[in-house]
């Protein structure tokens, strides 16, 4: 079922791309909102164009809930990664442009360092349902993250401030992942009783504070600084909880390490020339 898993994600990282290039388009068209302000989605639920940016976004996550069925959370999760070589050059294409050379280096920084760690770490699946206390673990840790990211995304502008809402996305998100994974293994086990199920409402809540913060996200500076961060965040995220809460494993040590190290470090450069882009508005505001 691996096989299956992983093309079921690479199907789901190609409709993520879509709906990315396609939802970044129309919130740049909305005036400036605050940091995670409900009304820019309520204004982009108004607009044809960002509606019909969902088609592939729901079919990418339906697609995702089946691989998570499948596969363990630190192999899906990264493999959507894949998608962002596909939303630059279709956010360029919309825009009559060719992607900026220094958006293309950061994305395939992240994207080919990302690939090499899961090569070397090789993710092996571990237990469906995690424990009470790990979902507390993930609540208080994600959760203060979150705040903090928000907190200095209110003090940003530019890309500075896409890329601090683009890694509190990337972790509601993996929340969300971890979430739909649970949800879709109790469905295939007993789908009524999935109904009253606390799994099920909070997957909705979090998948829905993802999606506002996200739009926020979209708001600021290039496509590239965001969507590397969520697209970034959201598989590192998905990592830790795996091996924390899942209790999937990963390989270290060794000449392992000499392939583990270089990817992190390419990462972390990638996601620094995303977030340092200049568009003549971005840095930190004092005050």
């Amino acid at each position: 079922m691996t096989i299956a898993a992983v093309a079921l994600a690479l199907g789901s990282a190609v409709c993520f791309a879509f709906g990315a290039a396609l939802q970044q388009r129309a919130a740049r068209r909305e005036p400036q909102h605050g940091t995670a302000d409900p009304r820019l989605l309520i204004r982009l639920l108004r607009r044809k164009s960002w509606l019909l940016a969902k088609i592939p976004d729901l079919t990418g996550t339906v697609l995702q809930a089946v691989a998570l069925r499948f596969g363990p959370l630190t192999l899906i999760q990264p493999l959507l990664i894949s998608g962002m070589f596909l939303a630059i050059p279709l956010e360029a294409a919309l825009d009559h442009r060719r992607p900026h050379p220094r958006d293309v280096t950061a994305v395939a920084a992240c994207v080919f360092g990302l690939a090499a760690f899961l090569f070397a770490a090789r993710p092996r699946a571990g237990v469906t349902q995690p424990s009470l206390m790990g979902w507390l673990g993930i609540v208080l840790i994600g959760g203060a993250l979150v705040g903090v990211c928000l907190f200095l995304a209110h003090r940003a502008t530019g890309a500075a401030r896409g890329t601090l809402l683009g890694i509190a996305s990337g972790l509601l998100y993996a929340g969300t992942a971890s979430l739909l994974k649970t949800v879709a293994d109790r469905v295939t086990a007993d789908p009524l009783a999935t109904l009253t199920d606390w799994h099920l409402y909070a997957l909705a809540l979090v998948g829905f504070a993802s999606v506002a913060l996200n739009q926020n996200a979209f708001q600021n500076g290039p496509l590239a600084a965001p969507l590397t961060s969520i697209t970034l965040v959201d598989p590192v995220a998905s990592i830790v909880i795996g091996v924390t809460a899942f209790h999937e494993t990963l390989s270290f040590g060794g000449l392992r390490l000499l392939i583990e190290v270089p990817a992190v470090l390419a990462m972390g450069f990638g996601i620094w020339l995303a977030s340092t882009r200049s568009t003549g508005r971005e840095g930190f505001e004092g005050g």
